[in-house]
């Protein structure tokens, strides 16, 4: 077995031979390498003889530790139980107390327990116990959503029934709805409270989850939303039932006002409210996963033995051959071994523009096969696929918080157990200092816990992340984090590797000029000298010759001259083509009117080659790596956003600056090696600002790395780059302030959000406390405060949605 295991606790190389040394005597060891500038060690064992775990305690007595990641497992669930996000924070900490978790994130916003655990300290069982014992329960992530609005749907239309009537029984007077006598207050006071009271009991019944968690978080010390309602709500019922005995033991109407059931009924249904709408809006955040979760058709069409069955996309294998008739959607990846058609790849890549594919081409699974027949060869299948790595970066990036969120994360851990001392402060204060009735003081208690809300804090960050990283994949843009997403917001400077990035990659033939004889016949002596070179620009030679229908021969001898050129014979006469230096070296003069030109060609960007015959210069053909169609666009609108830009490129100055010119950039950092990028980039960083490196993922992995954010551009389908932090998917620069534009939107969205949760809570407290009632004005209802709770919650989810009516500039 052979691993590359992190490495812990060295402090200098003498270190590293020391862990190699130990591991050198164990049987079954048969290399054990450490490399002390990665902390990685290379090992080789004999799994019969040694395990993993022997190597480990080997180490760690040593003195050192390995960081074995294949001994955790990740998992998501999803979580049911949750009303608000203390409940998230609570099992985060009940989670934090077993051993074997390594991580376990709740994302209050899609309900889910993002965890990792070693199976070898802990189990699924244990996890799940502890989970339940703190009165949540986890399922399986393929639940179905219904389970989570179901519940408040039934929950809502129930509690709706008993507080409507309720309502009209209390308060109907205020609109001029008088009451049968039979339940008149003043006339009937008994009947009056008793009615009321079975009225209120099935809404109280109905919410009675809110009571069962609320009331045992309280038990553990670990208060939650759902302890300030059953506290509040608690409070007005049991204030009401003692005034409901009052009344009817003295039959007296003069403790009607003791009654407080309307409240704890409308509070009760208007959380409920609120928790259906949150859940509806909620569901809404994730739309985007769950639109490319649906992409991938269910079965496939499969040829064996010459026959075509239909299976289920699950018992496709590799290596089988599938069959896609046309408009139909491919199942999974592959590579195309008849037919040729064309594919709408706008899944991945967003690119609107069908892709010509022919027997030799790579398809997707979840693309739509537009016109032509197809057979391809599966490759890669369920859970391999494109589409699928796409869907495990977008939860993967969901999964995380962002830094913003700490500030919230840190005030929600203490809300609520601040929120009660301060309605109980108050109420007293009221009562005792304020000189104010009973009655008077619980309202404010009620007010005071049921107005609060630390959902609207805890959704604030998640929501918005989960909208804009989905966004993101809608056009193509893979954000793998929400660090990722935050730091991208405040790029400062942006540099752009130049090769692949700027340019397309591939040299194309641009100019064939000559002076003594047709232009036609220069195209063909330099693409039949270079059709025995293996150079790449000779290739775009040859290949710019083909379009224009020039002849390509067959040379009868061919030499090459390192950093020269080539030499050929061609229908007896003798080619030189290549630089000055070349011609200078064989005695051939270069006529001035020829030098300017190349000088002009050079700074336009091109690569120009002299073409001699029979030692005389005859013409000349120019190459270059041509810009793409968006590089200047992209450029400008950098600057639009107050972003600097920098070109990178191991090229020669003279044609690295035409390029530079040419596109808008600031700054050319010109015949840098692949090697010596990441160094650039650390001095960029080094001048001040966040620093954004762009490149192909492949050589310029190490500067993707250095940089505070590293973005690849991918080729619609290389979506796991590892160094980058934001994958692009299409070869087009112009994503790249889409990408920038979107963190910026998402992050103005995530303050607006904590603007609101803050401010709403806040201003609502006080108001709750009765601060306005102090200076003559009105005292919070405690009926206005769940509405207002409910809002605030809902207001911000509202907020989050607004990201997905973002479109990307073209």
């Amino acid at each position: 077995m052979n691993k590359i295991i992190p490495v812990k606790g060295m402090e200098c190389a003498a270190c590293a031979l020391s862990i190699e040394r130990t591991l050198s005597r164990k049987e079954g060891v048969k290399k054990a390498t450490v490399n002390y500038a990665t902390e990685k060690l290379y090992l080789d064992i004999d799994e019969e003889v040694i395990s993993l775990k022997e190597v480990e305690e080997a180490v760690e007595k040593a003195g050192y530790g390995l960081v074995i990641k294949d001994d955790t497992i990740k998992r998501v669930l999803d979580v049911r139980g949750m009303d608000c996000t203390a409940c998230a924070t609570a099992i985060e900490r009940t989670l934090s107390k077993n051993e074997g978790v390594t991580r376990a994130n709740v994302n209050y916003a899609n309900e889910k327990l993002y965890l990792e655990y070693t199976p070898a300290k802990t189990t699924m069982t244990d996890i799940k116990a502890a989970v339940k014992k703190a009165g949540y329960e986890l399922a399986e992530e393929k639940a179905e959503e219904a389970v989570y609005v179901n519940p408040y749907q039934k929950r809502l239309v129930y509690s709706s029934i008993f507080t409507l009537p309720l309502l009209i029984i209390t308060m109907g007077h205020m609109l001029g709805m008088p009451l049968p006598l039979i339940i008149d207050s003043h006339m009937n006071p008994t009947n009056y409270a008793l009615l009321q009271l079975f009225l209120t009991a099935p809404v109280v019944w109905f919410g009675r989850k809110f009571f069962i968690t609320g009331f045992k978080n309280i038990y553990r010390l670990q208060p939650n939303m759902d302890s300030l309602i059953a506290l509040g709500t608690s409070a007005a019922f049991v204030y009401s039932l003692a005034g409901t005995i009052l009344i009817v033991s003295s039959g007296s109407p003069k403790y009607a006002h003791m009654l407080y059931y309307e409240s704890a009924a409308v509070i009760l249904a208007l959380i409920t409210l609120g928790k259906f709408l949150e859940a509806i809006s909620k569901g809404k955040t994730s739309d985007a996963i769950k639109k490319l979760m649906g992409l991938a058709p269910k079965t496939a069409i499969i040829e064996r033995d010459g026959m075509e069955s239909e299976i289920l996309l699950e018992e496709v294998q590799a290596g089988d051959i599938i069959v896609v008739k046309p408009g139909a959607k491919l199942p999974v990846d592959g590579e195309v071994i008849f037919g040729d058609s064309s594919i709408d790849e706008a899944m991945l890549t967003g690119e609107s523009i069908p892709v010509e594919k022919t027997v030799g081409s790579k398809v997707y699974g979840a693309s739509i096969n537009k016109t032509g027949f197809l057979k391809y060869r599966a490759e890669k299948v369920l859970g391999e696929t494109a589409l699928d790595q796409i869907i495990k970066l977008v939860e993967d990036a969901q999964a995380t918080k962002a830094p913003i969120a700490k500030l919230a994360d840190q005030i929600s851990g203490v809300f609520v157990p601040v929120v009660i001392a301060l309605a109980l402060v108050s109420s007293l204060l009221w009562y005792f200092a304020g000189g104010e009735s009973v009655s008077f003081s619980l309202t404010i208690l009620i007010s005071v816990l049921v107005i609060a809300c630390p959902c609207a804090l805890g959704l604030a960050t998640p929501t918005a992340i989960m909208v804009g990283t989905g966004k993101g994949a809608e056009n193509g843009i893979l954000i793998k984090s929400g660090e990722a997403l935050e730091a991208a917001h405040s790029i400062k400077t942006v540099i752009l590797d130049k090769t692949g990035t700027i340019t397309k990659g591939k040299p194309e033939l641009t100019d064939v000029i000559g002076y003594g004889i047709p232009e036609e016949d220069i195209l063909t002596y330099a693409a039949t000298a270079e059709k025995s070179s293996e150079h790449p620009l000779g290739e775009a030679i040859i290949k710019g010759a083909e379009a224009r229908n020039a002849k390509v021969l067959v040379s009868e001898s061919f030499g090459s001259i390192t950093g020269r050129g080539i030499f050929a014979r061609i229908e007896g006469k003798d080619i030189l083509l290549g630089n000055i230096r070349l011609m200078d070296e064989k005695g051939i003069r270069v006529e001035a009117e020829v030098q300017d030109k190349m000088t002009e060609l050079s700074e336009q960007g091109k690569t120009p080659m002299l073409v001699a015959v029979d030692g005389r210069v005859e013409g000349i053909v120019a190459v270059a790596d041509t810009i793409k169609e968006n590089s200047k666009k992209a450029v400008d609108k950098f600057h639009e956003m107050g972003i600097r830009v920098l070109m990178v490129t191991g090229d020669n100055e003279r044609t690295a600056k035409a390029i530079g010119r040419i596109v808008g950039v600031d700054e050319v950092l010109a015949e840098v090696l692949p090697e010596d990028k990441a160094g650039k980039v650390k001095e960029i960083q080094a001048r001040g600002g966040k620093v954004a490196m762009v490149g192909d993922g492949i050589n310029d992995a190490p500067a993707l790395a250095q940089a505070d954010i590293g973005i690849a551009i991918g080729n619609g389908t290389d979506v796991a780059i590892e160094s980058a932090d934001i994958v692009l998917m299409r070869s087009d620069i112009l994503d790249v302030p889409i990408a920038i534009d979107l963190s910026r939107r998402t992050i103005r969205n995530i303050k607006e959000n904590l603007f609101w949760a803050f401010g709403y809570n806040i201003l609502g407290i006080p108001v709750a406390m009765g601060l306005l009632h102090i200076f003559g004005g009105p005292l919070m209802s405690p009926m206005i405060a769940a509405g207002a709770m409910s809002f605030s919650s809902v207001s911000v989810l509202l907020n989050a949605l607004r990201l997905r009516r973002y479109q990307p500039f073209k």
